[in-house]
């Protein structure tokens, strides 16, 4: 019988013609401890004892031919790890980014201590921004907004996995508002902002899998969301409230000047990890909208 370090060889060996070594060889680790129901110490601690026959080792095979037909692990097993979140995912949903969790960690230094907030995310996805923002903001009331019904579907289950409640709306931002019921203190959003002509740039497991209503913006009007958001950011913000974005680092510098044009305040840009401006934040400071 084969132990586990053979498995993990094997699968890795498999897929190391379209992945690097070592991201091969953690998607390895990831497969066999959703079959097997490991830890990854536990993984580590069985590494070379005899596997017994297990029947969800059967569904091996079938997970490798999607991961060489590069589907992204995470849809693959159905879900991503985000925050300290175990997230469900589908091919409706982005897959939430360590760069998103850096936003939520932002929003949560500034806002923490804070009585009584409202927040409302814009593009939400698989829920991820409201519902790693509901452990670090205890008390605030969530809203979330999506264009996509099916994203929508997948967030709600999120929140029911997670025991929070959160407010799910579809709207289409570019077209209309979302209904709140109480005045706005926290306004973010992670927009689509890849442009159309980095299509080629991209790797075939997002381009081929991740969904295009998420991703892109024309490539005539990058700041086509940043606008209209921080247009309803005048509209719905208390004075005082604060706008939260992922951008494209590319972009930083315009969508400050974006913002300071429609009257926000306390304006800044936030490094990634990676030192790369990948945040800006802002205040609105009140005003004749």
């Amino acid at each position: 019988m084969p132990t586990l370090r053979q498995l993990s060889a094997d699968l890795r060996s498999a897929l190391q013609p379209i992945y690097e070594a070592p991201e091969a060889e953690a998607m390895a680790a990831q497969v066999l401890e959703y079959l097997l129901g490991l830890t990854p110490l536990q993984r580590r601690m069985r590494a070379d004892e005899p596997l017994a026959p297990a029947a969800r080792l059967d569904a091996l095979p079938a997970l490798q031919a999607r991961l060489l037909r590069h589907e992204p692990l995470q849809y693959v097993l159905g879900m991503a790890h985000f925050a300290g979140l175990e997230l469900e995912v589908t091919p409706a949903t982005l897959i939430p980014r360590p760069e998103t969790e850096e936003l939520v960690e932002l929003i949560a230094r500034e806002q923490r201590g804070r009585v009584g907030l409202h927040v409302l995310d814009v593009g939400t996805g698989s829920g991820c921004i409201p519902l790693a923002l509901a452990a670090r903001l205890p008390g605030a009331r969530l809203t979330a907004v999506d264009v996509s019904a099916e994203a929508l579907s997948v967030a709600r289950r999120n929140a029911v996995r997670c025991g929070v409640a959160v407010d799910f709306q579809q709207v289409d931002i570019l077209q209309a508002v979302p209904q709140l019921a109480a005045p706005l203190d926290v306004l973010v959003s992670n927009p689509p902002y890849v442009l159309e002509n980095e299509r080629a740039l991209m790797r075939p497991n997002v381009l081929k899998f991740e969904p295009a209503t998420a991703l892109f913006v024309p490539d005539h009007d990058p700041l086509l969301f940043y606008r209209r958001i921080a247009e309803l950011g005048r509209e719905l913000l208390t004075t005082g409230g604060a706008l939260y974005f992922e951008i494209n680092e590319q972009y930083a510098a315009e969508t400050q000047e974006l913002l300071r044009g429609l009257g926000y305040a306390s304006i800044a840009s936030h490094l990634d990890i990676f030192d790369r401006p990948r945040m800006v934040r802002a205040t609105w400071q009140g005003g004749v909208c």
